[in-house]
C-alpha cells in the first residue's frame, strides 16, 4: 500500500515538473520571437534613420539659382526635420512602449502595440522614400534629360537629313517644314537655358515639347510628300480624265446620271482643298487615308464606265435581235388574221382554235405596247443600260412564250393526209423532248450554260422549223419532209443527251467541291485548287472544274471517284 502511494506520489511531482518546464519553453519561446521582431522593427528605423537623404540635400545648394527651386528646397528641409525630429522619435518610443510590456511578458499588449509599429514604420519609410525620390529628380535630372536631350537631337538629325534629302518633294510647303524644324531647333536651345539656370522643373516640360514635335514630325517627313503628290498631281489628272470621259459618254447618250460624277468631282475637290489648307499649317491627320479612298473612287468610276459601254453593246445587240423577232411575229400575225375567215371555212377550225389565236394577239398587243415604253426610255437616257437589258430580257421570253403558244396553234391548221400525220406526230415527239431538255436546265439553274449547248439548241429549234416549213409547203414533197424529221430528231435527241450528261458533270462536280470544303483548311494548297475549281465552275467549265477537284481529292482519299458515285447515284 506505501509503494503505491509512493508510486502516485512520483507520477504526480514528474507531471508537475513536466508542465511547469513546459510552460517555462513556451514562455521562453514566444519571448525570443517577439525579440526577434523588435530587433528587425527597430533596424528597419536605422535603415531609415539613415537613408542619404541629407547629402542628396546637400547638393542641391549648388543649384540655388531661382525662386521655384529655394522653396522647394526649403519645403524638403522642412520635411526632413520632421522626419528626423518628430516622426523617428516617435517610432523610438513606441519600440521603448514595446519592449517595456514584453519584459512584464504582457504579450498580448505587446503585439498590439508591434502592429502600431509597423504601421507608423511604414508611414515615415514611405515619406523618406518619397522625400528622397523627390530630391534625386532634381539631383539626377541634368545626366538623365541630356541623355535623353541627346536621342533626341539624333533623331532630329536623321529626320532633317530625310528632309533635306528629298526636299524638292514637298513643293510650295518647303518653307512650313524648314521653319518647323527651326521651332524645334530652339526648343534644344531652350533647353540649354533652362539647364544653364537649372531650372530643372521647367526641363521635364521642353523635353516632352520637344518629343511630341519631332514625332508629329516623323509624320509629316514620311507622309507630306505623299500627300503632296497625289492632291496637287495624281488626283487633278485623274479628276480631269473621269470628267472628259463622263463628258463624252453623255454626249454619247450614256445614262450616267445615277453615278453622281458631277457632284463627286466637286466634293473630292473641295476635299483636296481642305487638305492642302491643313497641310499648310502641317495638320496631316488621315489625309493620307483620305486621299487615298478619293483614288480608288476615281479608279472605281472607269470601271463603272467600262461596264456601262459593255451593257450598251449588248442591250443594241438583244434589241435589235428582239425587234427582228417582233416585226415577224407581228407580220405573221397579221397574215393570220387577215385569213382567218379563209382558214375557218376552209379547215373546219374549233372555237377553241379561234380563242387561242385572240389570245396570242391580245398578248402581242400588250407586248408591243411594252417594247414602246421600253424605247422610250432607251431614247430619254432615263435609265442605266444594265437595267435596260434586264428589261429587254423579260420582253424576250414573253416573246418566246407567243411563239411557243402561236406555233402551237398553227400546228392544228392544215390538211391531215397520212405522211403529213406521222411528220406532225414526230414533231411533236421531237418537241416535247426538246422541252424536257429546257426543262431540266431551267430546274437545275446551271450558273452559266455554254455557248456550245446554245448552238446545238439553235440547231434543233431550227431543223424543228424546218419541219414546220415542209408541213406549210402545198404540194408537200414527201421525201423532204421524212429527211427534215429525221434530223430534227437526231438534233433533239443529241441536244437532250447533252443537256443530261452536262446536268450530271455539274451536279457531280458541285458536289465534289462541296465535299473537298471539308479539308479545305487542313490540306496544303487544297483551298487554293478548290477556289480554282469554283471559279471553273462558274465559268460553265463543268468537266474541267470536275477532273480538277477529284484529282485533288484522290490525293487525300483514294477512291473518292467511286465513292461519290455511288453517293450520287443514291441522291439521284
Amino acid at each position: 500500500m506505501d509503494n503505491i502511494i509512493l508510486i502516485i506520489l512520483i507520477i504526480y511531482t514528474v507531471a508537475v515538473i513536466s508542465i511547469v518546464l513546459i510552460l517555462s519553453f513556451l514562455q521562453k519561446s514566444k519571448n525570443k520571437k517577439y525579440k526577434k521582431l523588435l530587433e528587425e522593427l527597430e533596424f528597419e528605423k536605422n535603415t531609415i534613420d539613415s537613408a542619404p537623404i541629407m547629402p542628396e540635400l546637400s547638393k542641391i545648394e549648388s543649384y540655388l539659382k531661382n525662386d521655384k527651386l529655394e522653396a522647394m528646397y526649403q519645403e524638403w528641409c522642412a520635411r526632413l526635420d520632421d522626419i528626423k525630429e518628430k516622426q523617428i522619435p516617435e517610432v523610438t518610443d513606441m519600440l521603448l512602449e514595446a519592449d517595456y510590456s514584453l519584459s512584464k511578458m504582457d504579450y498580448k499588449g505587446t503585439l498590439y502595440k508591434i502592429a502600431k509599429l509597423e504601421m507608423q514604420l511604414y508611414k515615415v519609410k514611405a515619406n523618406s522614400e518619397f522625400l528622397l525620390s523627390e530630391i534625386k529628380e532634381i539631383t539626377t535630372s541634368e545626366e538623365r534629360n541630356r541623355a535623353i536631350i541627346t536621342k533626341l537631337k539624333a533623331k532630329y538629325r536623321e529626320l532633317y537629313k530625310r528632309y533635306t534629302d528629298d526636299k524638292a518633294s514637298y513643293g510650295d510647303l518647303q518653307n512650313c517644314v524648314t521653319l518647323q524644324f527651326e521651332n524645334i531647333a530652339k526648343r534644344f536651345e531652350d533647353f540649354e537655358t533652362v539647364m544653364e539656370a537649372n531650372e530643372y522643373t521647367e526641363v521635364t516640360q521642353i523635353i516632352k515639347a520637344i518629343d511630341d514635335m519631332l514625332k508629329h514630325m516623323s509624320i509629316v517627313v514620311t507622309e507630306l510628300p505623299d500627300i503632296i503628290l497625289l492632291a496637287t498631281s495624281l488626283l487633278p489628272k485623274k479628276i480631269e480624265e473621269v470628267k472628259t470621259t463622263y463628258d463624252q459618254m453623255v454626249k454619247q447618250g450614256y445614262p450616267l446620271d445615277y453615278l453622281n460624277v458631277e457632284y463627286n468631282i466637286e466634293e473630292a475637290n473641295k476635299k483636296i482643298s481642305d487638305i492642302m489648307d491643313r497641310a499648310n499649317v502641317l495638320n496631316l491627320e488621315d489625309s493620307l487615308f483620305e486621299l487615298k479612298v478619293l483614288v480608288d473612287y476615281f479608279e472605281s468610276i472607269f470601271n463603272d464606265f467600262e461596264k456601262e459601254d459593255v451593257d450598251r453593246s449588248t442591250y443594241e445587240d438583244a434589241n435589235e435581235s428582239f425587234r427582228e423577232k417582233l416585226e415577224k411575229i407581228n407580220k405573221l400575225v397579221g397574215d393570220i388574221f387577215s385569213q382567218l375567215d379563209e382558214l375557218r371555212t376552209v379547215y373546219n377550225l374549233s372555237q377553241a382554235d379561234v380563242n387561242l389565236l385572240n389570245e396570242i394577239k391580245s398578248e402581242l398587243a400588250v407586248l408591243n405596247n411594252d417594247y414602246k415604253i421600253l424605247m422610250s426610255h432607251t431614247g430619254n437616257h432615263t435609265f442605266a443600260y444594265s437595267k435596260l437589258i434586264k428589261e429587254i430580257e423579260t420582253l424576250v421570253l414573253r416573246l418566246a412564250n407567243i411563239e411557243e403558244n402561236l406555233d402551237g396553234s398553227l400546228e392544228s391548221i392544215g390538211t391531215m393526209k397520212e405522211d403529213e400525220v406521222r411528220a406532225r406526230q414526230q414533231l411533236e415527239e421531237v418537241k416535247v423532248i426538246l422541252r424536257e431538255a429546257k426543262s431540266k436546265i431551267r430546274d437545275y439553274n446551271l450558273p452559266v450554260i455554254p455557248r456550245s449547248y446554245y448552238v446545238e439548241l439553235k440547231e434543233a429549234g431550227e431543223a424543228i422549223k424546218e419541219i414546220v416549213i415542209e408541213l406549210d409547203k402545198k404540194p408537200i414533197t414527201i421525201s423532204t419532209l421524212n429527211t427534215r424529221v429525221d434530223t430534227a430528231r437526231d438534233l433533239v435527241l443529241k441536244l437532250f443527251s447533252t443537256t443530261k450528261e452536262m446536268m450530271k458533270t455539274a451536279m457531280f462536280a458541285e458536289m465534289a467541291i462541296v465535299y473537298g470544303n471539308r479539308y479545305r483548311t487542313s490540306v496544303d494548297g487544297l483551298d487554293s485548287n478548290l477556289t480554282y475549281a469554283e471559279m471553273l465552275f462558274y465559268k460553265g467549265e463543268y468537266q474541267k472544274s470536275l477532273e480538277l477537284t477529284i484529282n485533288c481529292l484522290n490525293r487525300i482519299e483514294p477512291g473518292i471517284y467511286d465513292k461519290l458515285i455511288s453517293f450520287y447515284g443514291k441522291q439521284k
